[in-house]
């Protein structure tokens, strides 16, 4: 590498090229450069501009709002209809059951949970953007749903206090309850859905992001765990309460275990054997998912299986096995929902819409990465608030994407969401024509089929191994998400995790990495001095760089870090020079006022040899000896401070690397004046490099360059700073410091 003036030669010999330009700051490259200007439109030409209405800005509109129009003109029948078909059946032989076992844990009839698999499926068609994630029940939701209905229409408003109890039998009370609670999670379901309606008109499609998904894996284990345990008195076949609020899963647990002796032991083999089934059938699916054309309905075929025993046993009049009942034939006329319920439900509404979002676009995410098309966040808000909105209408609970019926419309061939609408047709088939025949289902085969639906959600556990070993932040996230919201609620739970997310947020940024770079030989690159052996330190020159942006939180720490790690404090220093002046004048004094005696002295001794004659003392000299002492006090200064100070590493520039920093705000640019008057006063420039688009803008709004010769302290890469700070020490308009000059001083001060 060779430096000529201000130009810089460098020669990569294996690559035979040169390269040769100027070494730039910000000040010369105003000279080449000229802004855009421009002028921004008044509010109300924005406004006239945004509501001017053309034939391509309404179609543009139109397609953006309903996306059907733009994939199903060409849609290629012959071939993606054939998957799409096969997917389509595959997908709603999962939903009838899954729709029936999901409604249990809204604490709803079963066959709520068979129109909450028909209308929003059937929505999101015509709005979702996304080609292969279900739509319908998901367990998380759902639970969430049965949470708030039991909270709102607790079985002691209704005078069924426990199993024994004389109204506990009536049919007419339980269904005062069931309509109660109905209306309830309609009401949710109406509120989720304009909440998700909202967000994604006003593009607010980023609120995902503040669920992690450490956050998310552990608000979701929390969740299986709620799930499992509200289902195991359907396992058991106990009649006990449903628990809701904080502490809800520990109340569970203790009616269980206290009713253990209750256990219904046939609804126990039904259940216990359902689940050996459906687990068997798992397995084989995922053993032989290559060779099978489609997996093995299990789900259906055990619902089937156990309608079938049931019905010809009577486990229900036989042995007391609790079946799903009466289910309406055709579908429910619309209604509109409780609007007074909604001021009570209003926080429990924004959680499940959150949650419900978060869960649909990651998985749309995952198949759109996948399979290379997009997907549009703020279009999949829209989607689900339709969906979940008109729903309500029509009596169906919140609705979201479910993991383990997306997987299988992917794996069996689904190209578009032509395979969700099929889905839908088939749980119409079963609503209107042959949903009594499931009439006499044991609630125990249902209870199996969502704990083994659970198995992928408690494999999450394993999270706790790989976040311990990648990163303990995320692990405090995901396990702060997961005991909130076991123990909390899920409600409560996911307000605790995402606000313990942000408070990570701001501990990482108050916490940064900061280092000191070195240059690697014979380049332009500069790295880390303690992460490689190659890198050096320039000398005289210490780089210093932090990874987070500078503004009021962490301005002090960055003040504190640039200290430390480049061994230089400007203001100890400084306050350090002033005592060794005070010091030193005072020694001068000292010295003065010695040598004027001791001269003095001398001179009377020679008066008195010379016939004791006195000596005027302005006019006293022992052959130029005084003069010579009193010139050399007049002749010293305050640089003698040199001679207090030992020798240590020079350093005559510090350079800030800034191009990790997003935005400084007016605290930051304090900091940086204050960073560069203080190192100014002993002598140190301060050079800022690597500054991007938006900390400039920062810098030049906040009033960085009040004054102009700032513009020459920036630099677009370290490399400039650092040919410039040579340059200046080689012309000699620079003299180097002594960093460790004061340290007597400075010892003196700790």
């Amino acid at each position: 590498m060779e430096h000529v003036g201000e130009h810089e030669m460098c020669c990569v010999s294996d690559q035979m090229y040169c390269v040769e330009r100027r070494v730039y700051n910000e000040g010369t490259l105003q000279g080449l450069l000229h802004r855009k200007q421009t002028a921004s439109q008044p509010l109300n030409q924005k406004i006239a501009h945004f509501c001017r209405c053309s034939s391509k800005k309404a179609k543009s509109v139109l397609f953006s709002f309903l996306p059907i129009f733009k994939w199903l003109p060409k849609y290629p029948v012959k071939e993606y209809l054939p998957g799409d078909l096969v997917s389509g059946i595959s997908t709603g032989v999962m939903q009838l059951p899954q729709g029936l076992a999901y409604a249990l844990l809204a604490a709803l009839p079963p066959v709520f949970g068979l129109y909450s698999s028909f209308y929003p499926v059937f929505l999101y068609t015509f709005f979702g953007t996304s080609r292969h994630i279900s739509i319908g029940t998901f367990a998380v939701i759902s639970l969430m749903i049965g949470g708030v209905a039991v909270r709102e229409a607790p079985d002691e408003m209704f005078d069924i206090m426990d199993a024994n109890s004389t109204n506990a039998t009536d049919p007419e009370t339980f269904r005062a309850r069931d309509d109660a609670r109905v209306k309830v999670a309609v009401a949710v379901t109406l509120l989720t859905g304009i909440i998700q309606l909202s967000l994604g008109l006003l593009r607010f499609g980023f609120v995902a992001i503040y669920l992690t998904e450490p956050l998310v894996r552990g608000f979701t284990t929390a969740a299986a765990v709620h799930v499992f345990t509200s289902q195991l008195k359907y396992l058991l076949g106990i009649k006990t309460k449903r628990f809701s609020g904080p502490l809800s899963c520990l109340y569970s647990l203790i009616a269980v275990f206290s009713n253990i002796t209750q256990t219904n032991v046939a609804a126990l083999v039904v259940g216990l054997v359902c689940m050996v089934l459906l687990l068997s059938g798992k397995e084989m699916n995922d053993r032989f998912k290559k060779k099978l054309p489609v997996p093995v309905p299990m789900e259906i075929i055990v619902v089937v299986i156990g309608t079938g025993v049931s019905a010809g046993m009577g486990l229900s009049e036989t042995y007391g096995v609790d079946v799903v009942g009466t289910i309406p034939k055709g579908l429910r006329p619309p209604e509109i929902p409780d609007i007074r319920l909604i001021s009570a439900v209003f926080v429990d509404a924004i959680a499940i819409a959150i949650v419900g979002f978060s869960m649909t676009i990651s998985m749309a995410k995952i198949f759109a990465l996948k399979h290379g098309y997009t997907v549009d966040g703020n279009q999949e808000l829209i989607a689900l608030g339709i969906c979940n909105s008109v729903g309500s209408f029509f009596q169906t609970f919140a609705i979201t994407c479910s993991m383990s019926r997306s997987l299988v419309q992917e794996s069996t061939g689904g190209k578009t969401q032509v395979a969700g609408t099929l889905s839908s047709i088939m749980v119409l088939l079963v609503i209107v024509a042959i949903g009594y025949l499931f009439e006499p289902l044991p609630q125990a085969v249902l209870a199996a089929i969502v704990m083994v639906n659970l198995k992928g959600m408690f494999k999450q556990f394993g999270d706790i191994a790989h976040f311990w070993r990648t990163s303990k932040i995320e692990l405090a996230i995901w396990i702060v998400a997961f005991l909130a919201s076991v123990f909390l609620g899920l409600d409560y739970g996911l307000l605790t995790a995402v606000g313990f997310a942000l408070i990570t947020i701001v501990y990482r940024t108050q916490r940064p990495q900061y280092r000191i770079l070195g240059q690697i030989p014979d380049t332009d690159i500069y790295c880390g001095v303690e992460d490689y052996e190659e890198v050096k330190e320039c000398p005289g020159i210490k780089i210093f760089q932090a990874n987070s942006s500078l503004y009021f939180a962490n301005s002090d720490l960055y003040v504190s870090a640039l200290k430390k790690k480049t061994g230089v404090d400007a203001c100890a220093i400084l306050a350090a020079k002033k005592k060794a002046e005070k010091r030193h004048a005072k020694e001068l004094k000292q010295l003065h006022k010695n040598k004027k005696k001791t001269v003095l002295e001398l001179a009377r001794d020679d008066a008195e040899n010379n016939g004791k004659q006195e000596v005027p003392k302005d006019k006293m000299s022992v052959n130029g000896k005084f003069s010579a002492a009193e010139a050399a006090m007049q002749n010293s200064s305050p640089d003698e401070l040199e001679h207090f100070m030992k020798p240590g590493v020079n350093v005559h520039s510090i350079i800030l690397d800034l191009s990790p920093v997003n935005f400084v705000d007016s605290v930051g640019v304090k900091t940086l004046k204050s960073i560069i008057k203080e190192y100014e006063d002993i002598g140190i420039s301060v050079y800022l490099a690597g500054c991007n688009g938006s900390v400039m803008d920062n810098l030049v709004r906040l009033q960085f360059f009040d004054k102009p010769a700032r513009r020459d302290l920036l630099f677009p890469s370290i490399h400039d700073a650092v040919l410039t700070s040579h340059l200046k020490v080689i012309s000699g308009s620079q003299t180097p410091v002594d960093a460790e000059s004061c340290m007597p001083e400075l010892r003196e001060q700790n």
